[in-house]
């Protein structure tokens, strides 16, 4: 005989259906109903029958409004509504007892379930529990009452122990959902953190090439104009190979070779007019190391090429380390290291390695180095 709470289910949908299902458990009123129609046509019936009707009412109207509540979040500044509610079930159920007698006792029930749901969890249990005494003593005192069934104190506690529970169950659900959503914007917020950093490393280096090939054209115009037109293809190609990996990067499908990183380190250090030492190939490096190395080799040739003012850099590989050295002053880059060094100590990170990025101790210049345990 427990009117049980609603059901959150999600949608459009929600409020509408929390009507329904409310309005299913008012079937327990059948029998004050009954008892209401039995009694003598006169003033308390009439008002019995009207304050039942208006009972049911305001039972389905605060339960379905506490279910679209309830996605605001736990009790949003709901409670004072909610004794008003209490005060109202509890004065239409005392207009009933002139004519439904001790059949009234049914409303206690919805009073309780009603209370446990709506109300802070204290104060709604405290209320199921003196509304519980107040039927027990009812069906003790009152003339004519003590031949009742004794089963309606056991009714209010039920309905208010499945009522707990099922609130429990909502709560839960609740601080699910909510964890859901905070992890759905952690994820969210890394993949953004995730692409803006490949894409500084993409368009730092590229955009920097570009800028050196760019100088160097201009000067060779009025000297060799046909180097200059091959820089002028260079830069072509570098642009379209940039766009080309902003786009995969933004689709989170690119991806980084050993070999080509070497390669464009190359043109980019002999652009910028820096004698490279580079090694010829890469195949000693284990395949879990290539794309690290390679992106180390990416970031430390563009900080050479924009900060260091070297004339001689050189990469050093083996199958666990990767280090690269130059001659410059490195200053920009060692006093205050920029996002791409964070970015490539993020990856480092991740796969166990160890970065060490800052001035020569034997020589002047900047040192990268990235090792790997073995």
């Amino acid at each position: 005989m427990s009117p049980a709470p609603l059901t959150d289910t999600p949608g459009r949908i929600g409020f509408r259906a929390g009507w329904v299902f409310a309005a299913i458990w008012l079937f327990y009123l059948g029998e004050t109903l009954t008892t209401l129609l039995h009694h003598p046509a006169g003033m308390w019936r009439d008002i019995g029958l009207a304050a039942l009707g208006l009972f049911a009412l305001t039972y389905v109207t605060i339960i379905a409004t506490m279910r679209r509540e309830r996605r605001d979040g736990p009790y949003p500044n709901r409670v004072f509504p909610v004794w008003i509610g209490l005060a109202a079930l509890v004065g239409l159920a005392l207009l009933q007892v002139p004519a439904a007698g001790s059949s009234v006792l049914t409303c206690a029930v919805y009073v309780s379930a009603t209370a446990v749901m709506g109300l802070p969890l204290r104060q709604g249990l405290a209320v199921a529990v003196i509304v519980a005494l107040t039927v027990e003593i009812s069906l003790r005192f009152v003339p004519g009452w003590h031949a009742v069934s004794q089963g309606y104190a056991l009714a209010v506690v039920l309905a208010a122990a499945a009522t707990w529970g099922m609130r429990l169950a909502f709560e839960r659900q609740s601080r699910l959902i909510q964890a859901q959503q905070e992890l759905a914007d952690l994820a969210v917020a890394d993949e953004r953190s995730r692409i803006a950093g490949d894409l500084h490393d993409i368009l730092g280096h590229s955009l920097t090439v570009v800028a050196v090939k760019a100088e160097l054209a201009q000067r060779l115009l009025d000297v060799d104009i046909e180097r200059a037109r091959t820089e002028l293809r260079d830069l072509e190609a570098l642009a379209r190979d940039a766009l080309a990996d902003v786009r995969a990067t933004a689709l989170g499908m690119r991806g980084i070779s050993l070999p080509g990183e070497i390669a464009a380190a190359k043109a980019a250090l002999t652009a910028a007019n820096v004698e490279a030492d580079l090694p010829g190939a890469a195949d000693d490096v284990p395949t879990r190391n290539r794309e690290l190395f390679a992106w180390t080799i990416r970031e430390a040739v563009t900080n050479i090429v924009r900060h260091s003012r070297a004339r001689h850099a050189e990469v050093r590989l083996s199958p666990n380390s990767v280090e690269i050295v130059d001659d410059g002053h490195g200053a920009s880059t060692s006093d205050t290291p920029g996002q791409g060094l964070a970015g490539l100590r993020r990856r480092a990170d991740e796969l166990g390695a160890h970065l060490t990025a800052g001035q020569r101790g034997d020589r002047p210049g900047f040192r990268v180095r990235v090792e790997v345990p073995s």
